[in-house]
C-alpha cells in the first residue's frame, strides 16, 4: 500500500500515519521528521531548512526531494509506505511519480484531512515537544504529567519556532496558496479521499480505515 496523506499544519496527518502504519506493517514518511533530523545533525541540508522552517516558509523542493527520495530507495519501504508531508506542492507531486515510475510503482490512494482554520490554530499552538527524546505534548489535549518537563527524560518542553503564532498564520498562508492544488491535481487523477479530521482520534482512524477499504470511484 503506497499512500499520500495531505492536509494543513495540525490536521492530524501523522498521528494517523503511525496508526497506519503500525495496522498495515508499511512505513510512514515523514518529510518533518526527515528535516528535523538534518537539523539536528546540522548538515548542509538541514542548515539550509533550518532557515526556511523558523520562518514557517516551505523548505525548497531540491532539499526535501533529495531525502524523500533516497528514504523511498530504503528495501525497508518495499511493501508500502504512507507520505506524511510531502508533496507539498503540484512539482513535488510531479517528481514524486517521476520517482515511482522508476521504480515500477504507483500511488494507491491520496487522503485529504480536512479541519477549520480555528482549530487547526489551537492545537499548533498548544504543541510542545522534548529537545532531547523528542517527545510530543499538548497543554490542553495532552499534557506533560510533569508539567513544564518531560515525562520520559526529565528535560524541560519547548514550544517549537514554528508553532508559534506568526509562524502558524505564515504556514496557513502558504498551504492555502501552494499546497493545496494538490487536491485539484490528485482528484483529476482519481486518487483523492477527503477525510473529516476535527473528530476524535479514534473516529479518525475508524473512518480512514474503512476510506483504504473502499475501492475508489471512478
Amino acid at each position: 500500500m503506497r499512500l499520500v496523506f495531505l492536509g494543513a499544519p495540525g490536521v492530524g496527518k501523522g498521528t494517523q500515519a503511525d496508526k497506519v502504519a503500525a495496522q498495515y506493517r508499511i512505513r510512514k514518511v515523514s518529510t518533518g521528521d526527515l528535516l528535523r533530523e538534518a537539523v539536528r545533525n546540522k548538515t548542509p541540508l538541514g542548515l539550509e531548512a533550518k532557515e526556511h522552517m523558523d520562518q514557517g516558509r516551505l523548505v525548497p523542493d531540491s532539499v526535501v526531494i533529495g531525502l524523500v527520495r533516497e528514504k523511498l530507495a530504503d528495501p525497508s519501504h518495499a511493501n508500502g509506505f504512507i507520505l506524511d508531508g510531502f508533496p507539498r506542492t503540484v512539482p513535488q507531486a510531479e517528481v514524486l511519480a517521476k520517482v515511482l515510475v522508476e521504480r515500477g510503482l504507483q500511488l494507491d490512494r491520496v487522503i485529504n484531512f480536512k479541519v477549520s482554520r480555528e482549530e487547526i490554530v489551537k492545537r499548533l499552538s498548544g504543541r510542545r515537544s522534548c529537545p532531547k527524546c523528542q517527545a510530543t505534548y499538548h497543554v490542553e489535549f495532552a499534557p506533560s504529567k510533569n508539567g513544564t518537563l518531560c515525562e520520559r527524560c526529565g528535560e524541560a518542553l519547548i514550544q517549537r519556532s514554528d508553532d508559534k503564532q506568526e509562524a502558524i498564520e505564515m504556514r496557513l498562508r502558504v498551504y492555502e496558496e501552494q499546497t493545496a492544488p494538490l487536491i485539484n491535481f490528485y482528484e483529476k487523477q482519481r486518487l483523492l479521499s477527503h477525510l473529516n479530521g476535527a473528530e476524535a482520534v479514534e473516529t479518525v482512524y475508524h473512518n480512514l480505515v474503512k476510506a483504504l477499504a473502499a475501492p475508489q470511484t471512478a
